[in-house]
């Protein structure tokens, strides 16, 4: 703050001091660090020259991301012990002169049922490195193990994340299923989401679903005549609960169920089938959400991601063949419909990408000002919308400046042009804004 602010009682507009530590979206290891590169290249080096357990100690210093603190490992009398985390499950494993072997508990057995195992057997069949089995301890576990000589880094990245994926996935989705034969396992790990916020998370889902399902109840619009408004409509919502809400078991994979069955090029259905569906499914989940969603919201670390790394330029594409689309619905007055293909895009892009780091938190930072109700009640202290619904200027302008300022070393020509955006309402704000990060220079020197 300068003294000229100082002197009048001005404000910076943006002061997150005090913020409460929430993290958004999916983690992603995309975003590795110089030392993360530095310890791939030592594992492929020890590997080539057949030092194999040098080359694994190596490859977990690779997947160590120090915020998480995902990892651990010990080498001691020619054993290199391991492991890390995956949301709700450890893997734990070794390695010695002979093999690498690594393995997480999905659950407890209580007793074997034929299903179950018919199912466990056919995932067994649907996977390439990794199977399920029943360990010493009778509970159900993934495990992975191959000759030591043929752990290369690029194996083991595959075979580890898809046995970390299927491990924390699955435990839930099966307990949800065979709840009665099943039991939780190694969950003292997780975080545990107060209780305040998990009734505000969900509000919002029930709230927000029950949003869009009293607006397509008027009538307003046509779902065979305007099929494309009501996907942006369902599509944003789904892209915006899992980004804001994070859950886990089963409505993180019904949301992802839904993105699939949208977006699946196997099922040439019309986008007016689809849209039942994805409906429906929300329905579905506003049911069952009062005796089931808050089991599904805790926090852990993570190792892997999900999310595919991608450039600017891939949002810049999405930007142009979406963004156009708002105009003909703001200009024949379906201003929600209008708001949501921005909605629409920045979720898009958080759910399959990992866009750039400064791409990341100013989609985020969107979603900061559109769901400004929400945040402030999980405690964040900003203003972004003033009592009137409309973006508050300064604010913005001032949380866009404190975006460049993180990452101008990195990005020296990241200049967004924050004079072209608009701040009658939230809709031209959308338009405005998702223009401004489009025009974006992230290249680096």
């Amino acid at each position: 703050m300068s003294i000229w602010d100082s002197l009048f009682g001005r404000t910076r507009g943006y002061d997150p001091t005090g913020d409460p530590d929430f993290r958004f979206g999916r983690y992603t290891d995309a975003y590795k660090t110089p030392a993360n590169y530095a310890a791939w290249d030592e594992s492929l080096h020890y590997f080539e020259e057949g030092k194999f357990l040098e080359s694994a100690e190596a490859f977990m210093r690779y997947l160590l991301d120090e915020r998480e603190d995902n990892v651990q490992f010990q080498l001691a009398e020619g054993k290199l012990y391991f492991e890390f985390y995956q949301g709700s499950k450890r893997i734990t494993g070794f390695a010695d002169e002979q093999q690498l072997r690594a393995s997480a508990s999905i659950a407890e057995l209580k007793e074997p049922r034929a299903d179950l195992l018919q199912r466990l057997l056919g995932m067994n069949y649907e996977m390439k490195y990794s199977r399920f089995a029943i360990n010493d301890t009778n509970c159900l576990a993934i495990v992975f193990d191959t000759p030591v000589n043929d752990a290369s880094p690029h194996k083991l990245y595959h075979a580890l994340k898809e046995l970390a994926m299927n491990a924390d996935k699955q435990d839930d989705l099966l307990i949800d299923e065979f709840g009665e034969s099943l039991l939780p396992t190694e969950i003292t790990h997780l975080q545990q989401v107060a209780p305040a916020d998990k009734a505000l998370k969900l509000d919002f889902l029930t709230g927000h679903i029950q949003g869009v399902i009293d607006y397509l109840s008027q009538d307003l619009l046509n779902p065979e005549e305007q099929p494309g408004a009501v996907a942006y409509l369902l599509l944003d919502l789904v892209y915006r609960l899992d980004y804001l809400l994070i859950p886990e078991g089963y409505t993180m994979e019904a949301l992802e169920r839904m993105h699939r069955m949208y977006f699946s090029r196997e099922a040439d259905q019309p986008v007016t089938y689809k849209n039942i569906r994805l409906l429906g499914e929300l329905q579905h989940l506003m049911r069952r959400a009062p005796e089931s969603f808050n089991e599904e919201l805790y926090a852990g670390k993570s190792t892997f991601g999900i999310t595919l790394p991608a450039n600017h330029d891939r949002l810049v594409s999405l930007i142009d063949s979406e963004l156009p689309n708002m105009d003909w619905y703001q200009d024949n007055g379906y201003a929600e419909v209008a708001s949501a293909v921005p909605g629409y895009i920045a979720g898009y892009a958080l759910f399959n990408y990992s866009v750039p780091p400064p791409d990341k938190q100013l989609l985020e930072l969107y979603y900061r000002v559109v769901e400004d109700d929400y945040f402030r009640k999980l405690g964040y202290q900003q203003l972004f919308l003033d009592q009137n619904g409309r973006p508050e200027r300064r604010a913005i302008r001032a949380a866009i400046s404190d975006i460049t300022d993180q990452f101008r070393d990195e990005y020296p020509r990241l200049r967004p042009a924050t004079s072209q955006l608009s701040f009658d309402n939230v809709v031209d704000f959308g338009r405005s804004y998702l223009s401004m990060v489009r025009e974006l220079d992230l290249t680096k020197p």
